[in-house]
């Protein structure tokens, strides 16, 4: 009965409302049988053709069978949710109306379908591991050889362990370092890899890691393995990614979203019981019809990166992002004015602080953060807010998409300044350690801000960025000078008695990016003349 169990997939569609989107033609389909009245071929060949719906089935599986994760805490709502006001915290809880996910689990498996890294931390025992094998399994893999290839991070790790020894016979024979050949460690041509407790690898480790996870390839005695594009996931008790060994800064920024194992809650401890009675393992039972093909992969990963990002979200996006950079007090010349600039002189945060302008440093969100956001923090930001919308059925990101993914991508990349005056409220308290919490707040405030300044109506500046978007072909000199005008009139406006935010900074920027452009464009036709 129990293996029957878990076993057994669902053939009732996970998401009835999914926007039903054109299948990839393939020649397969020319020698199956008559189409089903749905459009498929039904059973699990239409679930495998619906790829969106085979990584939902396998959510459902894995959530409602393999790992017991009841927080749904990733929360989407089709009407006004039910709310209700709990302890003396006054804390909200809130019944979605909608389609809702775990993030222990969604979060994995977005990351198993965009091959990215994926960080789970937690106290011991809470299932972090159980959720990284599950994701082997998924790509094919027995459960034997995901645990065998698993890596097992403890601090007298070497870079032979981790990568693999040079054969003994060459080392003495060889007349060149090209005549030795390696013993490459099986782990590497892995689709799915797993590094337990990652923070206990020492440090000159950590960097060899780094390589394989940062530009896919590992090299022993100038001797390269090319490894295969992969899905990463490692583990850490530690929240911050302390352990034996500090996680190297270039190490960290390679991991795309950190998942929190929540605690188990003893309301399921029936689960468990079948379980130890039945001597059952989730991991050894999953269906095969929810194992992915390397094509399939690759096919869900060409249908993520194909859903559309609409303009309106992109440039909430661009505002949200906008608010953290700026350090007014940190340069002396425009461009330099900016948290990195801080961060690489060495100056203590709480001194350059202390020389603020006077912004209302309650308002200005980029007060609350000790850095800002990078090129890759973004680009994973806009990648998993696709995934997530594809995994719902959606062929655009929406608004809820960015918001509930935005805490997992920059949980340890945003990093909150404790000292901030936003924390020193009494009801900010718990955004102290709720990071999660505290991103999306974030990302509220930002959104809140910009409804009131009206942008989606009134964004000169995207005006002015859209039309020179449109070319300089046949724009002529007196149109030229026109424009350089608009932008010198439009950037006199903007400071004129005006504290300086982020975002107007990042404006003003622009402003001179589009006047330089302007400029250039303008030397060019005076020379053609």
């Amino acid at each position: 009965m129990a293996f029957d169990f878990f076993r057994k997939i669902s053939r009732a569609p996970t998401h009835p409302r999914t926007v039903s989107r054109p299948r990839e033609f393939d020649v397969a389909d020319l020698y199956r049988g008559p189409v089903a009245a749905d459009g498929g071929t039904g059973g699990a060949d239409d679930m495998a053709g619906q790829l969106d719906e085979k990584l939902r089935q396998a959510y459902f599986w894995i959530v409602n069978k393999a790992i017991i994760s009841p927080h749904y805490d990733i929360e989407f709502n089709e009407g006004p949710p039910q709310t209700f006001t709990v302890g003396d915290s006054r804390r909200t809880l809130t019944l979605p109306s909608g389609q809702s996910y775990s993030s222990f689990v969604l979060l994995p498996l977005l990351t198993f379908a965009t091959r990215r890294k994926c960080l789970f931390v937690g106290g011991p025992g809470r299932g972090k591991t159980a959720s990284a094998v599950l994701m082997g399994v998924l790509s094919g893999a027995s459960v034997r050889d995901v645990r065998r290839a698993m890596q097992h991070g403890h601090p007298q790790m070497t870079i032979a362990d981790l990568l693999g020894n040079p054969l003994p016979a060459d080392l003495v024979n060889a007349q060149d370092m090209a005549q030795i050949r390696i013993a490459w460690r099986a782990w590497l041509g892995m689709r799915v890899k797993i590094v337990d407790e990652y923070n206990r690898i020492p440090t000159r480790t950590q960097s060899a890691l780094l390589t394989v996870m940062g530009d896919n390839y590992a090299e022993v005695l100038n001797q390269v393995y090319e490894c295969p594009e992969s899905a990463w996931y490692l583990t850490a008790n530690d929240e911050q990614g302390g352990g034996t060994y500090e996680v190297i800064e270039a190490l960290r920024d390679r991991i795309d979203v950190v998942v929190q194992a929540l605690a188990f809650n003893p309301r399921f401890l029936d689960e468990l019981l079948v379980r130890i009675e039945e001597d059952v393992r989730p991991e050894e039972l999953m269906p095969r019809e929810l194992v992915f093909t390397d094509e399939e992969v690759d096919r869900m990963g060409r249908a993520i990166r194909a859903v559309e990002v609409p303009v309106d979200v992109r440039r909430r996006v661009e505002f949200f992002a906008s608010q953290f950079e700026l350090a007014e007090m940190a340069g002396g010349q425009f461009e330099y004015m900016t948290k990195d600039t801080a961060r690489l002189s060495g100056i203590a945060w709480h001194e350059l602080a202390a020389l603020d302008n006077g912004r209302d440093r309650m308002k200005d969100l980029g007060c609350q953060t000790l850095n800002g956001l990078s090129v890759r923090n973004l680009m994973t930001l806009l990648l998993f807010a696709k995934a997530l919308a594809w995994f719902r059925g959606n062929p655009q990101v929406e608004l809820d998409d960015v918001r509930q993914i935005l805490p997992f991508v920059l949980h340890d990349k945003l990093r909150p300044d404790p000292d901030a005056p936003f924390f020193a409220l009494p009801e900010n308290g718990p955004y102290r350690s709720d990071r999660v919490s505290w991103l999306r707040r974030l990302f509220d405030l930002a959104s809140a801000e910009y409804a009131r300044l009206d942008l989606d109506r009134n964004d000169a500046v995207g005006e002015m960025a859209h039309e020179f978007a449109q070319g300089l072909d046949g724009v002529s000199e007196r149109e030229t000078r026109a424009r350089l005008v608009r932008i010198e009139k439009l950037i006199g406006e903007r400071v004129k008695g005006r504290k300086l935010y982020g975002h107007l900074y990042d404006d003003l920027l622009k402003l001179k990016y589009l006047h330089q452009r302007y400029t250039n464009y303008l030397a060019w036709l005076r020379a053609q003349a």
